[in-house]
């Protein structure tokens, strides 16, 4: 049997590579984006969610033109609000990147998030996973369906949420005072100044199993994004901006995504 050349195997290599980078190209999601939208209204199928109950007022968020591109302004007053975009289920791979950029202009004096009382944010970034039920503890299971009955709601199982937190150094990782459903991640803390831009690129699997490997050791389906800002528990005033979030199936450098 004759081998075949080693030049029709670095071809063929090739190939399955950019065949493979063409399907997980496909198969990530889309997010609208922000920048291309005409109004002061986030494009669909962002949709704005208050607390269920309106049991605060909602934080205002709208598009605004700021430093030549159209933005996601974030404002609260005693208030709370998130957009959420929902996608079709998507498992991230260990070089599916989440990027953004935000800025902070008018931080929560009164926020932390170690404490219920503390527990708003002023910029926060989610992504939603589909967990299985079956990896909670029996506790948080039957918490999660006592919550889904009320919410008349699927709410997810796991939420990661990035936060701008100037009370916390960058890079805390802690659950969230109300449930460990939710685990935060501080990318912009009290070394970040406020008034300024600050991007970020992340590893969605990376990050997701840093804060929730204590429930599981695999991935799973992604099934929305979030953005949002809340003072309903400090009563307090805050103000930040949100340009596209964007999800890529490849890493864009070696090393990007600490």
């Amino acid at each position: 049997m004759n081998a075949r050349p080693p030049a029709w195997r670095h071809v063929a290599a090739g190939i399955a590579s950019a065949l493979l980078a063409a399907a997980a190209l496909a198969q990530t999601p889309t997010l609208s984006a922000f920048s291309a939208a005409t109004g002061d209204a986030a494009p669909p199928p962002w949709r704005v969610v208050g607390l269920p109950g309106a049991k605060a007022p909602l934080a205002r968020i709208t598009l605004v033109p700021l430093d030549g591109v159209r933005v996601a302004r974030l404002a609260t007053d005693a208030s709370y609000g998130t957009l959420v975009h929902d996608i079709a289920p998507w498992t991230p791979q260990a070089s599916a990147t989440l990027s953004w950029r935000w800025r902070l202009d008018q931080p929560l004096a009164a926020a932390d998030l170690r404490r219920k009382e503390g527990d708003d944010a002023a910029l926060k970034l989610c992504v939603m996973f589909d967990l299985p039920l079956d990896a909670l503890p029996f506790g948080e299971r039957t918490l999660m369906r006592v919550a889904r009955t009320v919410s008349g709601e699927k709410l997810p199982a796991a939420a990661l949420c990035y936060v701008w937190d100037a009370s916390l150094p960058t890079g805390t990782v802690l659950p969230n005072a109300y449930s460990r459903r939710v685990r935060f991640m501080a990318v912009d803390g009290t070394a970040s100044a406020p008034g300024q831009w600050r991007s970020h690129q992340r590893s969605l699997a990376a990050d997701f199993l840093k804060v929730f490997g204590d429930d599981t050791q695999q991935v799973p389906p992604a099934v929305a994004v979030v953005i949002g800002a809340d003072a309903d528990n400090t009563a307090g005033r805050s103000l930040g901006y949100i340009d596209d979030v964007t999800i890529t199936p490849l890493s864009p450098w070696p090393g990007c995504c600490n």
